[in-house]
């Protein structure tokens, strides 16, 4: 069953534009019947059968769009490069599917500064909050929401401080992947 899961939410994350795990998890737990939570499976699980599901159902468009988000992305992080950027996410990962935005997480402690960035370029934004933990410390970070060359994008604006420490979605969890410019330059580069 938990195999099972895995393969539903990995379908309901490319097809449905589904970006969070548990959410996928839980959706897909309830089409196949699952209402016992313990045979969830892992976050590494589901993403290993995106990957697989992205390659065998929409092979050439899913690395054509992955390239292309991984260009727009590299071309953010250099507009953005005094903001100290990285690229997180799906993007990075490589299992960004048609409907994925583009996570970057950006270290100043000028986030007036990058307000006045996008207002002077007139780039419409959202502004709200999410908790991320750096080590075990929690941290209540900005996130600015906007589309850049009509891709959806996420900024997650951290204190400065916290670019060399391992960053984290949830206290015990894995620190969060991520890739500066010269790493994601490489990338576009060398198409993958």
């Amino acid at each position: 069953m938990r195999a099972r899961i895995a393969a539903a939410a990995a379908r309901i994350m490319a097809e449905d534009g589904v970006e969070d795990f548990a959410t996928a998890k839980r959706k897909a737990a309830r089409q196949l019947g699952a209402f016992d939570t313990q045979s969830l499976p892992t976050n590494e699980e589901v993403e290993a059968e995106l990957l697989a599901y992205l390659a065998l159902y929409q092979g050439e468009e899913s690395r054509s769009r992955l390239q292309e988000l991984r260009a727009i992305a590299l071309g953010v992080m250099r507009g953005l490069a005094s903001f100290n950027p990285y690229l997180t996410g799906p993007v990075l990962k490589g299992t960004a599917s048609r409907y994925s935005d583009i996570d970057l997480q950006l270290f100043t402690d000028d986030r007036k500064g990058l307000e006045l960035f996008l207002l002077n370029r007139k780039v419409p934004y959202e502004l709200s909050e999410l908790r991320r933990y750096c080590g075990d410390e929690p941290r209540e970070v900005q996130v600015l929401r906007l589309e850049w060359d009509g891709v959806p994008l996420t900024l997650a604006v951290h204190a400065a401080k916290d670019e060399r420490s391992a960053l984290k979605a949830s206290p015990g969890g894995r620190p969060i992947a991520r890739a500066g410019i010269g790493a994601v330059s490489a990338m576009v580069a060398g198409g993958g």
